[in-house]
């Protein structure tokens, strides 16, 4: 069937974004349409088996899917699903690949492999526990810093908004993320995959997947990448953000006559990498002279075992998951001396989950289930001082406070803090839906109780000399802070959620619901470098603690209640698709990273009295003509703060709430030539934009990254079990920010990264 538009349809779909553009994007944007247009004024032959590229809710059964079903049309659900295609041409590797395919969901690249924040309607954090979940194949990803992982052979990325904290527990506020990966039942063959880009960087893949016979698969693969980064540390003439890494994955799958179902997955990675390319915002040259790295080695095992019975399904979902990391920082980021952290962590964790659901065709639709978690974390923090650090920070301070004037012996001052962190979760939850006509409504709830415990020490030696202003009298000290103690929080909440759906004939659904959010409570250990220093000077110079531990490093959960309404519609005769969403999110004590007033080398989270969260957002997928697909994203956020009284003297009421972006943008047209050729068959064209902004990056708005548009280009020639892309990223080389923080009293950025190109071959036999 032959379908075309009109220019004012095309046209208005991208009308946002337009109108913040410069003249020369303008053209850009125009000139794209225009092709599309002439292009779709005349009949096009058939592809060969071309697949429709969407963001938008497709209808891929995965059987995998355990809680929310085979399905997410028709679910009560703001929910973007990203298909294989997709993943493919847009190399997706990772969560950072796909922020810009979902309307409202950000995630910046900056830091290392170890920042994986998150930020979704307005809500997110930088350090500690995420607003978003993540699952790879069912398996719960426990902690935020093993977030960023590369993934090889991804089938489908499901990305849920809004809480989901009744059905996947504690840190899924603003939603979840579902990664499946290749299944070696329903894929047989070898795969194969090499890109070169900018950056001298480079990616190898390779897998094989075997179906041993009718019941039994088998799959292996692994994934090897490099680069030598794009930022040049002028202190040392290196680039700061070169990387290494490599993984690999170990599955084995069987489907019995018996409809038992066993998916069992063992995956690893290694990471050796630069990172943190941080430069004065003055200057914008990254400049710090002592080394700044991030080493981090991942096992995780999965265990998915489902049994079908007649009237109900049992699945059990465990996983143990360890990670040691070692992060090395230059915290001053400057070429002066100022001090070093090194922070080594190892951690254990094992979850379980069972979950019973009905699976007769009836009316009523059940499901119950049960989860425990164990995490066990050991960290080491040590803090370097060194002679500017012990200057300016330590003798500064000392000197000004007594009639003794103050000199250290040592060239370095070591503050050294060692955490041992158990934690515990135990939930129950359930899930009930009934259908009536056009009509499904849907109530859930789950009780979570959590405890957390951290046990810490603190510990210095040093020596430093006193002299007397008054008396002149010397005296040589040796001083020794050898402290701990044991903190504790224990939280039980109540997560209910629920939601009405209707069903507009055969094009669609609106639904409405109503859900509670929970982030857990947690400690600030990066802030006992400080507390430790205060206790130096309080045996120094008898200065009174600015801290009280309990006060500054225990920090509470966050709440939310979300709002909202939204549908999925769809014209098949016509070949569109849409879905739309509007929310409100009433937040309490919502946790915010913050820099403590004054010369502090540590940062804490903070708990906001309250926020206010409200906005939209659209996506949209045309099939303009039969080998042209057209999709966009769009989503709005106003988010700001309705009571946040950071001190006496300072309420941030009104303002907005920083590193939440307020518009997030894409736009993308894809367009296949058919080629019957023995050597090619189609060639694919595409060509796309994402904007986002405005970011303010701190409480009081006085600094912000406007809004920015990014665009991008591929050509892809394929034939049979071979594919060639020829791409560009940032293709106007565009200058902004995509992350901004303060320390010791000066301002710090990250720029993205900058115009690049590159090849990438598929092969899969």
């Amino acid at each position: 069937m032959r379908i075309v538009y009109s220019p004012k349809k095309l046209f208005l779909c991208s009308v946002k974004l337009y109108q913040m553009m410069t003249l020369t994007k303008r053209v850009l944007v125009i000139i794209t349409l225009l092709i599309s247009l002439e292009v779709s004024a005349h009949q096009l032959p058939e592809s060969k088996g071309e697949r429709i590229d969407t963001t938008i809710v497709v209808d891929n059964v995965q059987v995998t899917a355990i809680k929310q079903g085979m399905s997410l049309r028709n679910k009560p659900i703001a929910a973007s699903i990203i298909d294989r295609t997709t993943i493919e041409r847009r190399g997706i590797t990772g969560l950072k690949g796909m922020s810009d395919l979902v309307p409202n969901l950000y995630i910046p690249d900056y830091g290392s492999r170890m920042t994986s924040s998150i930020y979704v309607r307005g809500l997110g954090s930088r350090i500690d526990h995420p607003v978003m979940g993540l699952n790879v194949d069912n398996v719960p990803v426990v902690s935020k810093d093993n977030f960023d992982l590369e993934m090889a052979d991804i089938e489908r990325i499901e990305v849920l908004r809004g809480p989901q904290g009744t059905l996947y527990g504690r840190n899924t506020m603003g939603g979840v993320i579902n990664v499946y990966t290749l299944s070696p039942l329903s894929y047989q063959g070898t795969r194969l995959g090499l890109e070169y880009g900018s950056g001298n960087s480079w990616k190898a893949r390779a897998s094989h997947y075997e179906k041993i016979n009718s019941k039994l698969g088998v799959a292996a693969s692994a994934n090897f990448r490099s680069t030598d980064g794009f930022f040049t540390n002028a202190a040392t003439n290196q680039k700061s953000d070169w990387e290494r890494s490599g993984g690999g994955r170990f599955k084995i799958q069987w489907r019995g006559d018996d409809q038992l179902f066993i998916d069992n997955t063992l995956s690893f990675s290694i990471l050796r990498q630069g990172g943190y390319a941080y430069a004065p915002i003055q200057t914008g040259v990254v400049n710090y002279n002592d080394p700044s790295t991030f080493d981090r080695t991942n096992l995780s095992y999965g265990l998915t075992v489902r049994k079908e019975y007649d009237r109900f399904s049992l699945s059990s979902i465990t996983s143990y998951q360890y990670s040691d990391g070692d992060m090395t920082l230059d915290n001053d980021f400057t070429p002066e001396s100022y001090f070093t952290l090194q922070q080594r962590t190892k951690e254990h964790s094992f979850t379980e989950d069972i979950v019973i659901k009905s699976n007769q065709d009836s009316k009523y639709q059940w499901l119950v289930g049960a989860f425990a978690l164990f995490k066990h974390t050991k960290m080491d923090a040590p803090v370097l001082f060194k002679e500017d650090g012990i200057n300016n920070l330590i003798l500064a301070n000392a000197n000004a406070h007594t009639e003794y004037k103050y000199e250290w012996l040592d060239e370095t001052l070591l503050l050294d803090s060692e955490f041992t962190t158990p934690n515990v979760g135990l939930a129950l939850y359930h899930k009930s839906d009934y259908t009536m006509g056009r009509w499904n409504f849907s109530a859930a709830i789950r009780v979570d109780w959590e405890y957390s415990q951290l046990n810490y020490n603190n510990f210095t030696d040093t020596n430093y000399k006193a002299t007397s202003s008054i008396t002149h009298d010397e005296f040589v000290s040796h001083l020794v802070i050898d402290s701990g103690d044991k903190l504790n929080q224990s939280f039980v909440e109540v997560l209910p959620k629920i939601s009405a759906l209707y069903r507009v004939g055969d094009v669609g659904s609106l639904y409405a619901s109503i859900s509670k959010g929970y982030k857990a409570g947690g400690f600030n250990t990066q802030m006992f470098s400080d507390v430790l220093q205060q206790q130096l000077m309080e045996e120094m110079s008898g200065m009174t603690p600015q801290y009280k531990v309990e006060d500054i490093v225990m920090y509470k959960p966050e709440y939310s209640w979300n709002y909202e309404v939204g549908g999925d519609l769809w014209w098949r005769e016509a070949g569109v698709k849409a879905s739309f969403a509007l929310y409100y999110i009433d937040c309490r004590d919502q946790q915010l990273t913050v820099f403590p007033e004054g010369q502090v080398t540590g940062r804490k989270m903070d708990n906001a009295g309250r926020t206010r969260s409200l906005g939209g957002e659209f996506s949209l997928g045309v099939q303009i003509v039969e080998n042209m697909y057209f999709t966009t994203n769009y989503g709005y956020t106003n988010a700001k703060f309705v009571d946040y009284q950071f001190r006496k003297d300072i309420n941030y009421e009104g303002n907005f709430v920083p590193y939440a972006p307020q518009h997030t943008f894409s736009s993308r047209i894809n367009y296949t030539i058919p080629v019957d050729r023995e050597y090619l068959d189609g060639i694919v064209l595409s060509a796309g934009a994402r904007g986002v902004g405005r970011i303010y990056w701190s409480e009081e708005n006085d600094v912000s990254q406007p809004f920015y548009a990014l665009f991008d280009a591929s050509i892809r020639f394929q034939t049979g079990a071979y594919s060639i892309d020829i791409w560009g990223r940032n293709l106007f080389d565009k200058d902004y920010d995509t992350f901004y923080f303060r320390s010791i009293g000066n301002s710090f950025t990250q720029k993205g990264k900058p115009r690049m190109f590159g090849i990438t071959l598929n092969i899969n036999l």
